[in-house]
């Protein structure tokens, strides 16, 4: 209390939920080997099985039983495979609402700020740390004012807009940055629209976001407190000034004290962002991503005009499977079939998704049209079940991530865009819209706040006395900016835990399968910029630390990848001027290059020297930002389940 805390401070924080799902399989060990006797608050902790829910191998249903076992030994609310996916659940079940955080160890509880509630990734061993302790770490993000003006056209949707955002404002922009969205555009999405576009944000680049909490977000939130009080269900609100609030765990109600605390939460006159986004929606058109990023994106009239044949559709994950998306499927394939030759999958959001669709009709009439149905869960968004691309195959998706190689071989391609976009294209048989659009220019803008574009020089400081002074090693250089999590390590070993041995086998697998026989115990990795975007699944820190790469220089690290390194003493460094230099001297031709060099670290300077194998100088000396105390501490004792036993000793 009392503490003004700024963009850039590290923070403890106590969420007021944390959200683990098939990889609490994987957190219960560690927790386990914190030598905590119980979890410090069960009311905070949420189990949600969702991601491999088509694997019925008795590994696999042991797995959900031996979680379930914990979950009741600790008092957890935990939801089996079948009700849904872990973020829609947490939504529908009251645990997200207005001005609070809420954390969960996967890459996509952007989504939460769709209902005014910061949403952020936490990591297994966060999730580990937060079970025994209810608090962790967090380093205060920059804070991004994206402002949404007009309103839609008609057959343009949420998902459009986040994809047209993701194309057009695509050189890290909002790298690592809040988002608070604002604007007059806001009061005309649907919460579905806005929980779509805020879990996208991730692919985006943010690291969290908000949106406001307003008369659109309370009706929503009163008609899941009926839902709920329908259902009989029952709870205690977790602090004192939720007494009257919606849902029985935690949220708020539409009462007057609710409506005054929007004003209060509000952003103060004149306050200042590290940037400013302006995008008019009224001249927002559907547009498709990719394939294989959603960097590069294409007006889906062009698309049509190419008549790129499909092989494969979906409509399934966290982003686009509400009631919403399925009936706007259903009004473009209702009476009509999906093209011969297209698999055309769908899967709820959750099983009160389905059940509403059903009520509705609407899921009727895809499957009459050929659709096949999956369960409410995960699938082939990450690789796993059935559906999946096979080599040479194209795929276009209501998801939210088309990495090469997620959704299947490496050898596919995958493109993202609107469920209307999606359903007319199984009907197509090729990439097509239901609906014509004129081709008026986007108008948008961007401000970037003033700076001090002088510079401060680097100060030493005063080092933990374990610490490493030093760091010395080969140079190995992947020239590729955005290498994704699923090409550090495929998302079909997820949740095959793998031991270091066997990660040390797959370890860049999906950017470049030489990268394991090339790589030396000791190598400094150099890659380009964004490194380590995509999803939060920390085997991607891990497995480069089995390989034995002794430190990752990047022109700039996905925040949550960066917190992944550090709660596993991988050091991560940003030095764009190495980056810059070895693209214009080597090229992007090579997927790996090993130029017979080497990088010297001076960490307690924050200097780098690139040197010849003989330690001739090639550059002057490069500077970057030092590891501060909290870094250093946690790389020193090995990572954050060691920080957290020696707190708990």
């Amino acid at each position: 209390m009392a503490k003004k805390v700024f963009s850039g401070d590290y923070a403890s924080i106590k969420p007021s939920h944390i959200m683990t799902h098939d990889n609490t399989a994987a957190v219960i060990p560690k927790f386990n080997g914190l030598g905590a006797s119980a979890i410090k608050d069960p009311r905070q902790v949420v189990f949600t099985l969702d991601h491999n829910v088509q694997d019925t191998s008795d590994a696999n249903l042991e797995k959900y039983a031996n979680i379930a076992a914990f979950a009741k030994e600790h008092g957890v609310d935990a939801y089996p495979a079948g009700r849904g996916i872990g973020h829609q659940v947490l939504c529908e079940e009251g645990y997200v609402y207005p001005y609070r955080m809420v954390v969960a160890s996967d890459s996509h509880s952007n989504m939460y700020v769709g209902l005014g509630c910061l949403g952020t990734p936490v990591v297994r061993t966060d999730a580990a740390a937060l079970w025994a302790t209810g608090e962790t770490w967090w380093q205060v993000p920059p804070v991004a004012h994206v402002k949404l003006e007009g309103q839609l056209q008609p057959g343009v949707t949420g998902k459009d807009v986040i994809v047209t955002l993701c194309g057009h404002f695509n050189e890290d922009e909002v790298l690592n940055h809040v988002i608070e969205f604002g604007g007059d555009g806001v009061k005309h999405f649907t919460v579905d629209d806005r929980l779509s576009i805020a879990n996208m944000t991730t692919e985006w680049g943010a690291l969290a976001g908000v949106f406001p909490a307003d008369a659109v977000t309370f009706e929503w939130l009163a008609e899941r407190r009926f839902i709920l009080e329908q259902r009989g269900l029952a709870g205690v609100p977790s602090d004192a000034d939720t007494t009257e609030l919606l849902p029985k765990r935690c949220g708020h109600d539409v009462a007057a004290a609710t409506q005054a605390k929007v004003a209060s939460m509000m952003p103060d006159e004149g306050c200042s962002y590290a940037r400013t986004i302006t995008l008019d929606i009224s001249t927002v058109r559907p547009h498709v991503s990719g394939p294989n990023g959603v960097k590069v994106i294409t007006s889906v009239d062009e698309m049509e005009s190419r008549k790129l044949k499909i092989d494969k559709a979906y409509l399934v994950s966290c982003v686009n499977s509400r009631a919403e998306d399925i009936a706007a499927a259903a009004d473009v394939l209702r009476g009509n079939k999906v093209a011969d030759g297209v698999e055309f999958y769908v899967a709820a959001a959750s099983n009160e998704v389905q059940a509403a669709t059903e009520k509705a009709g609407d899921w009727d009439a895809l499957l009459e049209a050929g659709a096949i149905p999956l369960p409410p869960g995960c699938g082939p968004c990450i690789g796993l079940g059935k559906g999946l691309l096979q080599d040479g195959e194209v795929g276009i998706s209501a998801t939210n991530r088309n990495f090469r190689g997620r959704m299947g071989s490496p050898e596919a391609e995958a493109y993202l865009a609107s469920p209307l976009v999606v359903a007319a294209s199984a009907m197509a048989g090729y990439i097509a819209s239901p609906i014509k659009h004129d081709s008026t220019p986007l108008i948008s803008s961007i401000e970037i706040a003033a700076t001090d574009k002088t510079g401060a020089a680097v100060v030493a400081q005063e080092m933990h006395p374990d610490f490493p002074k030093h760091i010395e090693g080969r140079l190995i250089f992947c020239p590729e900016d955005n290498i994704n999590t699923d090409g550090i390590y495929p998302g079909a070993y997820t949740y095959k835990e793998l031991t270091v041995e066997e990660m040390r086998e797959v370890v860049m697998e999906n950017y470049c399968t030489s990268f394991v026989s090339r790589v030396q115990r000791g190598d400094v990795l150099v890659a380009g910029y964004n490194f380590g975007t995509g999803s939060s699944r920390e085997q991607a820190a891990t497995a480069l630390n089995a390989v034995g790469i002794s430190a990752v220089i990047c022109g700039s690290a996905n925040q949550t990848y960066k917190r992944n390194a550090i709660n596993n003493g991988l050091i991560v460094l940003e030095v764009p001027e190495l980056v810059d230099m070895l693209f214009a001297s080597i090229g992007r031709d090579e997927k790996v290059a090993i130029p017979g060099t080497k990088v010297s670290l001076d960490l307690v300077n924050g200097n780098l020297e690139y040197k010849e194998e003989d330690g001739a100088a090639l550059s002057d000396p490069m500077a970057f930002k030092s590891l501060g105390a909290v870094t250093q501490e946690l790389i020193v004792l090995g990572g954050l389940e060691a920080w957290v036993r020696a707190q708990l000793a």
